[in-house]
Order: C-alpha cells, then structure tokens, then sequence
C-alpha cells in the first residue's frame, strides 16, 4: 500500500511529466505560429481569392494608414523571401508580401505564368484591398514582374525597388543554361538540386534555418510551374519599353551576383530616367538575405524619400504657368 510520502512523491513526478508535456506542445506550436526568422504571428499570415480565380497567400504587417509597400520574391521562393527584412520595417510602412501564383501556398494554375499574368494578379490584389498605389519591392524573377506591372498599371505604381534583376532574359547564358536544366526536372523535385540551387544565389551564407525554409518553399512549387516560368521568363526584354516609366526606381545589385550581370543593371538605370542604382560590396544575388540590415536600411531612406517628395508635391499650388518637374 502506497503511504502519503511516497504518494506525494507519485503525484510530484506526474506534474513534472505533465509540465513537461505541456512545454513540449507549447514549443510545438509555437514552431507553427511564428515565422522561423521573423517573429510574424499567424495572424499576419492572410489568404485572398482575386476574381480570376487565384489564391494568393500573404502576410500583412504595418500601420493600416502607413505606405503601402508589396514586396515580390523570386524564381520558386515565397513570401518567406522577406523573412529578414519585415520585422525591420517601422509600422509607418504598411507592407504586403506575397506568394505569387504557383508559389508557397497559393493557388497552382494548370498554364498562364507569364510576368503578365503574375502582374494581373498584383492588380487585382490591390484593388480588392483599395490599394491605389504602392511601392513594388521585387527580387530576381519578383524584378521582373515589377516592371511588367509598372508597364501595364503604371498609376498603380509609386515606385520600384529592383534586387538583383534582370533587363533581359535573351542574353543571357547563365539563364538560358538554368532553363535548360529547369526543362528536365520532374515531379517530386530532387531536394539536393534545390539546396544547391538556392545556394548558389548566395555569396555570403545564411543562416541553416533560414536556408532550410528557403529549400522547404521551394519544394512546395511543381515541376511544370518551374518550367512554365522560366520558359516564359526566357522571352522578356523591357529594355527598350522601361524609357516610358516615369516613377522613381531604386536598383540594387550585389557584385558577386552570379545569376545577374551588372551591364544589366545599367542598361535598367539608362532606361528608367528616375533611378538611382546602389552596387554592394562582396554580395550575391539574394542581397536581402545576405544583408537584410543594409538593404532594408536602404529601402527606409528611398521610401522616406519618395514620401517627402510627395508631401512636397501636395504644397505646391500648380497653375497654368507652373507645371510640376520631376523631382528625384
């Protein structure tokens, strides 16, 4: 018969177990809840059907009054791009970062990936959440859409923010050899290619865990989504239709981007008249994720800029013989 000592003691190491437990699932769940590298909660954490059909996946974060800021990843990431840079953002900036279609969460369409379409869909996300206008943030292939949408809604577009992008998909062998390896690839994707892909976007390495999320959403995008981008990517040349965009455009490029040449990046800025382009020292493609504390810090100062502009803008009293200039 068990005495009162040792029934206290039984009853002891039942909390304990219990306590434990509850720790574990609490730690558990708390993997879930929150962003691996950003500290998002869920709640952030969004999902919209746009009219033609499409889900997109997205996270919220920032003042509801604040500047609306969409941020846009690159070939097979997901809104998880960002990761680094959300939580380094004040609330004034009211930001949206996305999955585009056939990415993360989002819906999978059977054909229909051209940067058009992808640039429909930032169109009709804005207008189901009565965006007028926004800053467009886009990395890579998130480049590229940017500046299809600033060609087809450009009074949707505030400004561009162009990371490691590219002016033309024609000539470049880099590219075209991807695209050719991109071709053979079925489903399931072979994991080991896509760590050693995600990896030579670096020059500078990131964290494991943020690397593993990084492999883990691009697991998540079928094989004919990554054949059908990069087969339609393998077209794109906006050089010459950029000369007609008149907003201003900050582009970004590391030095050690292997993926995008620098003769790109000034055949970008001679066409976008209000640009300015920013080099970094010893980066790769994924500059974000390399040095997610100067690039956001970059991006604050041409966002804080691109407002002071307009508050100027707004004081102005146009007339007939003063017309407003561009100032950038």
């Amino acid at each position: 018969m068990i005495n009162k000592k040792q029934l206290f003691a039984l009853l002891f190491i039942l909390a304990f177990l219990f306590n434990q437990l509850i720790i574990a699932q609490t730690q558990s769940k708390a993997s879930d809840k929150f962003l691996i590298q950003a500290d998002i909660p869920l709640h952030m954490l969004r999902s919209i059907q746009l009219s033609n059909g499409v889900q997109l996946e997205y996270v919220e974060k920032g003042e509801s009054s604040g500047t609306p800021v969409i941020f846009l990843h690159g070939y097979t990431d997901s809104w998880h791009s960002y990761d680094q840079v959300l939580p380094l953002l004040p609330e004034s900036i009211h930001a949206y970062s996305l999955s585009q279609r056939g990415h993360g969460n989002s819906g999978r369409p059977e054909k229909e990936y051209r940067p058009e379409d992808f640039a429909l869909d930032i169109a009709l996300f804005m207008q189901i959440l009565k965006i007028e206008s926004a800053i467009i943030v886009g990395h890579s292939m998130g480049g590229t859409i940017a500046q299809r949408f600033a060609l087809d809604y450009p009074q949707k577009a505030k400004a561009l923010v162009l990371i490691s992008s590219f002016a033309s998909f024609k000539t470049n062998p880099g590219m075209e050899e991807l695209a050719g390896i991109v071709s053979k690839i079925e489903d399931p994707i072979d994991s080991g290619f896509v760590n050693e892909f995600q990896k030579s976007t670096l020059f500078k390495p990131v964290a494991a865990s943020a690397m593993k999320t990084y492999v883990k959403e691009s697991m998540k995008v079928p094989a004919r989504v990554w054949k059908a981008v990069a087969e339609q990517a393998m077209s794109v040349d906006y050089s010459q239709q950029l000369k007609q965009l008149t907003m201003p455009a900050l582009i970004i490029w590391g030095n050690k981007d292997v993926f995008c040449p620098e003769a790109d990046q000034h055949i970008l800025k001679n066409a976008i008249g209000r640009s300015t382009l920013l080099i970094y020292e010893g980066t790769g493609h994924a500059i974000h994720w390399e040095d997610p504390q100067r690039f956001t810090k970059d991006l604050i100062s041409f966002i804080d800029h691109i407002e002071a502009m307009n508050g100027m803008l707004k004081q102005i009293d146009f007339t007939d013989s003063m017309r407003p200039g561009i100032f950038y």
